[in-house]
C-alpha cells in the first residue's frame, strides 16, 4: 500500500472502506475531476446526474438501502445552491450523506466575486459537520466527519474541497476501526412496570428500528398486541403480519386503534415522521428510541434511549395479559383499510394503481414515493415485506424525490425492480433524470399519477372555500416525453390499459414509464380519513 496519496484519493478511499460503491453528482472543473478519477481507480461508479438536487436524493436512498454513507460531489457556487434541497432532505430524513463541493482558494477569494458566497454558512443549518480538510491530519478529519454522519441522528456532512487541496499529497496512516458501542442497558424498571400493568398495549414503530427488524418483530409478538408503523418504518413488521393494523402518521386513521390502548409503546419513532397535528391521546407512553428527540409531540411516561436491540430483547415477554384477540386486530386492520380506500369507484383510482402494480411486480419490488396526494394510497396499499421497501421523503416531504430515489434503488440492488410512484408535478421538477435512468440502464418503472394539478394544495384551497387558482395545469403527455429520452412508455386511462402496460413494463429491461391519466375525485375523502 502506498505511504502517500493525494487528498482526493484518501477521501474516496475512506468512503470506499465504509462500503460506499457509488458517487452521485454533477462535476465542476476543480476537485470533482480528481475525485472521479480516484473513484474509478477503486472500481466505484460515478453516476452523472442531471441536477445536484437529484444527486443528493439518490445518495440518501443509496445510504438507506446499503447502510453505507451516501456520497455526492458538486461544483462550487450554483452546484451547492442547487443541492441544498437534497441536503435538507438528507437532514430531515436521517440519511448519512457526505456532500463534497469544490471551493475557492484563499488566493482566489482575495479578488474573485464570480460565483462566490459563504458555502459553509449556506449548508450550516442542515449539516452535522463541515471541513475544508486543511489540517495536518486530513485523514483524521475525514474519518471523524463520516463518523458524525453515521452517529446518533444520522444526517449529511459537508466537505468544501478546492482543486489544490484535492491534489495535495498527504501521508496515509492505518486507522483502527471504531469500537462497537457496548453501552450498558438503561434502567428498565419503569418500562417493566408499565408493560406489566398494561392490558391492551399498542406498539408504534418508527424509522430508527429499520436496522433492528427481527428484535422489533419479536418484541411485538411477545406482547400479542396491535402494531402501527410510520411511512418509513413500513416493512419492519411485514404488512401481512396478523399484528399489523396499518399506518401511524399522527392523524385520524389510527385513532380507532389507539383509542382502545391503555399504553402506547413507541419503538424507534422519530417525531420528524409525524404530521403537523398535536398529540391527541391521554394514555401513558413508553418511548424506546435510539436518540432523545426534542422537541417531541408527547412527554413520555418513561423513556429508554440507546441501542434498540438489547432493550427490546430484554423487554420481550414482559406483558402476558392477552387483552387483545387476533379477531379484534383483524377488524381494526380492515377498518383502517376501508376508511382510506376508494369504495364504489369503477374507474382507475390511486388505490387501483398501487394494488395492481403490487400484483404485477410482486413483493420483491421496492417503491419510492413522491410527496403529494398519491402518497396516501402508495404508502397505505403497497404491501411492504422488508425494511426500506418504501422510500419516501417524509421529514422534508419534498417533491422531485421518487424518480431519483428509484434510480438509486435500482442501481444499489441490481436485479430488484424499483417502482417510482410520482405525481405529475413532482415529475416535472426532475424529469431530466429519465436520461440518467437510461444512461445507467436502471431497472426502474416510473408510474405517474397524472391528475393535472398540485392536488394536495388544490384540496386545501377547496377546503377553505377559495376559487381554483394557481394549482392546476394542462396535462402533459409524459409517455411521449419519456420516449424522447429513450424509455419504453405507455399512456393509459383505463384499468385494462393500465394492466396491459404493467405486464409490458414487467418484461422490459431498463427504465420504463406508465403515464396514468386519472380523476382526482376521492382524494378529499381519503385525506380527511387519514389526517382528520
Amino acid at each position: 500500500m502506498a505511504t502517500e496519496q493525494t487528498l482526493a484519493e484518501v477521501l474516496i478511499g475512506a468512503l470506499h472502506a465504509r462500503g460506499t460503491q457509488r458517487i452521485y453528482g454533477v462535476p465542476g472543473g476543480g476537485s470533482s475531476l480528481d475525485l472521479i478519477a480516484a473513484a474509478e481507480a477503486l472500481g466505484m461508479t460515478f453516476v452523472l446526474t442531471r441536477t445536484e438536487n437529484a444527486a443528493v436524493m439518490m445518495a440518501a436512498a443509496d445510504a438507506d438501502l446499503t447502510g453505507a454513507p451516501g456520497a455526492v460531489l458538486t461544483t462550487k457556487g450554483p452546484g451547492l445552491a442547487q443541492a441544498m434541497n437534497g441536503i435538507a432532505h438528507a437532514a430531515l430524513d436521517r440519511a448519512p450523506v457526505v456532500v463534497i463541493t469544490d471551493g475557492f482558494s484563499e488566493a482566489l477569494a482575495r479578488y474573485v466575486t464570480h460565483q462566490v458566497f459563504d458555502q459553509k454558512a449556506m449548508s450550516a443549518p442542515v449539516v452535522k459537520g463541515y471541513s475544508r480538510l486543511e489540517s495536518d491530519d486530513p485523514a483524521g478529519e475525514i474519518a471523524a466527519l463520516i463518523d458524525t454522519a453515521q452517529a446518533g441522528v444520522q444526517g449529511p456532512v459537508h466537505i468544501e474541497l478546492t482543486g489544490a487541496a484535492a491534489r495535495r499529497v498527504v501521508p496515509v496512516a492505518a486507522r483502527p476501526s471504531s469500537p462497537e458501542d457496548s453501552a450498558a442497558l438503561p434502567d428498565l424498571s419503569q418500562a417493566h412496570a408499565l408493560l406489566a400493568q398494561a392490558k391492551r398495549p399498542v406498539v408504534v414503530v418508527g424509522l430508527e428500528a429499520r436496522g433492528e427488524a427481527p428484535e422489533t418483530l419479536a418484541f411485538v409478538e411477545s406482547l400479542g398486541c396491535p402494531v402501527l408503523t410510520t411511512y418509513k418504518a413500513k416493512g419492519i413488521i411485514p404488512d401481512d403480519h396478523p399484528a399489523r393494523v396499518g399506518l401511524f402518521t399522527g392523524g385520524a386513521a389510527e385513532a380507532p386503534t389507539i383509542d382502545q390502548a391503555d399504553l402506547i409503546v413507541l419503538v424507534g419513532l422519530d417525531p420528524v415522521e409525524l404530521i403537523l397535528q398535536p398529540w391527541r391521546y391521554e394514555v401513558p407512553v413508553l418511548d424506546i428510541a435510539k436518540n432523545r428527540h426534542r422537541p417531541h409531540y408527547v412527554e413520555a411516561t418513561a423513556e429508554l434511549h440507546g441501542p434498540l436491540a438489547p432493550v427490546l430483547t430484554a423487554l420481550a415477554g414482559r406483558n402476558a395479559s392477552g387483552g387483545w384477540s387476533m379477531d379484534e386486530i383483524a377488524a381494526l386492520r380492515e377498518g383502517q383499510r376501508a376508511k382510506i380506500g376508494f369504495p364504489g369507484s369503477t374507474g382507475i383510482t390511486a388505490q387501483t394503481i398501487v394494488e395492481q402494480a403490487a400484483e404485477a411486480f410482486g413483493p420483491e419490488a421496492r417503491i419510492t414515493v413522491d410527496a403529494g396526494a398519491h402518497m396516501l394510497s402508495a404508502t397505505a396499499f403497497w404491501p411492504a415485506m422488508r425494511p426500506n421497501d418504501v422510500q419516501i421523503s417524509n421529514g422534508l416531504a419534498s417533491m422531485a424525490f421518487a424518480l431519483p430515489a428509484g434510480i438509486a434503488a435500482a442501481l444499489a440492488e441490481p436485479g430488484t425492480r424499483a417502482l417510482a410512484f410520482t405525481g405529475d408535478g413532482g415529475l416535472k421538477m426532475c424529469i431530466g433524470e429519465l436520461a440518467t435512468a437510461v444512461q445507467y440502464e436502471a431497472d426502474v418503472t416510473v408510474i405517474v399519477f397524472n391528475d393535472g394539478a398540485l392536488t394536495m394544495i388544490d384540496l386545501k384551497q377547496q377546503s377553505r372555500g377559495l376559487a381554483p387558482a394557481g394549482v392546476r395545469w394542462p396535462r402533459t403527455d409524459f409517455a411521449a416525453v419519456a420516449r424522447g429520452f429513450g424509455c419504453a412508455a405507455w399512456r393509459v386511462s383505463t384499468v385494462e390499459e393500465y394492466n396491459a402496460a404493467l405486464a409490458a413494463a414487467r418484461e422490459t429491461k431498463g427504465p420504463s414509464l406508465i403515464d396514468v391519466v386519472l380523476d382526482p375525485k376521492g382524494y378529499a375523502a381519503q385525506l380527511k380519513a387519514m389526517r382528520g
